[in-house]
Order: C-alpha cells, then sequence, then structure tokens
C-alpha cells in the first residue's frame, strides 16, 4: 500500500485466498494488521460474504463455512447490507462490463467507500480506472 487508504474492501478472491492459506494470504494477513495499527476500517458486502460461504460450504461444509465466515468478522471486517444505493452502483457497473454482479457489489462498495479493494480476480482490470485496486 503506497499511501494510507481511506478504508479497505475485501472481495471474495482475496477472502478464499487468506482463508486457504494461498500465496497471497500473507500480504493480506500484513495488510489487516497494518490496517489495524493505523485505524482503517475493513469492509465486504454481504453479498460478497454469502459467494464465499458457498463456496466453502461446497468444497468443505456448511459448518467449515460457518466457521470461515466468523473468522471474518474476528478479523474486524465489517459486513455492509446491500442496499438500494449500493445495488444501484452494482447494476451500474454490470450494465457496462463484462463482470460477476457479486463483483459488481465490490467494486460499487469500494466506489461508495472510496476504499481501497484487495484482489487477485483479473475481472477487476474492467474498473481498475474508476476504483483503486490493491493487486494480490
Amino acid at each position: 500500500m503506497p499511501r494510507k487508504p481511506k478504508a479497505l474492501v475485501f472481495e471474495s478472491w482475496a477472502v478464499i485466498a487468506y482463508l486457504e492459506d494461498e500465496p497471497a494470504a500473507e500480504h493480506i494477513a500484513d495488510v489487516v494488521a497494518d490496517a489495524h495499527d493505523d485505524g482503517i476500517p475493513l469492509f465486504m458486502c454481504v453479498v460478497n460474504v454469502g459467494e464465499v460461504w458457498y463456496i466453502i460450504a461446497r468444497e468443505a461444509s456448511v459448518s467449515h463455512a460457518d466457521r470461515s465466515i466468523k473468522e471474518l468478522r474476528q478479523l474486524g471486517i465489517e459486513f455492509v447490507d446491500a442496499d438500494w444505493t449500493l445495488a444501484h452502483e452494482a447494476g451500474g457497473f454490470k450494465s457496462k462490463y463484462k463482470m460477476s454482479y457479486a463483483d459488481c457489489f465490490a467494486a460499487a462498495l469500494s466506489k461508495h467507500k472510496r476504499a481501497l479493494l484487495l484482489t487477485g480476480d483479473p475481472e477487476f482490470k474492467q474498473v481498475e480506472t474508476q476504483i483503486s485496486i490493491d493487486w494480490l
């Protein structure tokens, strides 16, 4: 992170990488620790939380998925509800770009919060001129 962001937004790619201890996990852990040290809030849209939950439930088990979501809360990630403002912004991204609808919510939350999005998902290259991205 070259300069301190106002906030950080997580999307499913980053969270799965962290939870499954993939190569980006250490960087994500460092970013989270730095954010805590600097008082930077951590956010994730509930649409993306649901995406993480179903991926883990499908690949492992419901109980493992539940534990993973609890771990995200323990990391201090605030889950943001998908209200009309966020859905409208996500719909705007979806109408212009070939992205999954869930990814559009992560982009919308990043834009709304003026936050840095953590991802390694190449789908977000389409919107990198509109939001700030920390490529993992």
